[in-house]
């Protein structure tokens, strides 16, 4: 057993393919979240927190295959700030079948009365939520972020893009969080200046969702990113493991978890 932290088998340092930083609160994990996620001791984690790639945005799969999520997600001005990303270039069929199968897994790893929280865009909200339900959990309601008016800019006529959804839930029942009720609504601006990936979320929205797990719990992210999830997680007094395919990205988490932990 890992100390401090429910991966099971052998520690997971000892394995040659997996890059792992760990300390008493957090563990991180660089690879594939389908092949760690299994690693994961059934019934461990707390609360599921997660910001998977959308790989939505294109009608037609040339736009999906030629367009990286750099110039998916930035302007011009903040092109070359940041290191692309993986998962984006799915059809949608394909993007269901791997949401589901990662989703699976961690259903198996969450335990009962456990919740789950993933993020989505407008275009992906209907086939995460047959997804979410297709691998167990109970979806029990979409969280609004709202990102306020500085979103893109859109067409003449259309509405503005300024919100992106939470499809949440809960492993079985659900009891009565002591952190609770949490509000169905949140407004968090984006400032790009301290973000430090991409599709970055705000540490003040990830702080309001950690509060799903009560103070000790065991936060999951298997799409960390950059770390906002584990860095708010820390600070709430709870516990984290994050996944991360990208080798930059990881080393960013793995920097600011460190820096948060001699805090």
């Amino acid at each position: 057993m890992t100390v401090g932290i429910a991966i099971q088998h052998q520690p997971v340092h000892t394995q040659e393919h997996t890059k792992i930083y760990q300390n008493d609160n957090a563990t991180l994990c660089c690879g594939n979240a389908l092949e760690i996620l299994p690693l994961i001791e059934p019934e461990s984690i707390d609360a599921l927190i997660t910001d998977p790639p959308y790989s939505s945005g294109a009608t037609h799969k040339a736009g999906r295959t030629n367009q990286d999520s750099l110039t998916k997600y930035l302007n011009n001005d903040n092109i070359h700030r940041f290191e692309g990303f993986a998962g984006e270039n799915m059809d949608a069929h394909s993007w269901a079948y791997w949401t589901q199968l990662w989703m699976a897994q961690a259903y198996r790893a969450v335990r009962p009365g456990g919740y789950a929280l993933v993020f989505t865009d407008w275009r992906q909200l209907p086939a995460l939520t047959d997804a979410f339900q297709a691998s167990g959990f109970t979806w029990r309601g979409i969280v609004a972020w709202n990102k306020g008016r500085a979103a893109r800019t859109p067409h003449t006529g259309y509405f503005r893009h300024q919100c992106e959804y939470i499809v949440w839930g809960s492993k079985g029942h659900l009891g009565k969080s002591p952190s609770g009720p949490f509000d169905g609504c949140m407004t968090f601006p984006v400032i790009p200046s301290k973000k430090m990936h991409p599709t970055g979320k705000p540490e003040e929205l990830m702080a309001e969702l950690v509060r799903t797990a009560n103070s000790g719990g065991i936060i999951l992210d298997p799409f960390m990113g950059s770390g906002t999830t584990g860095v708010a997680a820390l600070k709430a007094g709870r516990r984290f493991i994050g996944i991360e395919t990208s080798e930059h990205y990881f080393e960013v988490a793995t920097r600011r978890l460190e820096t948060e932990t001699r805090l």
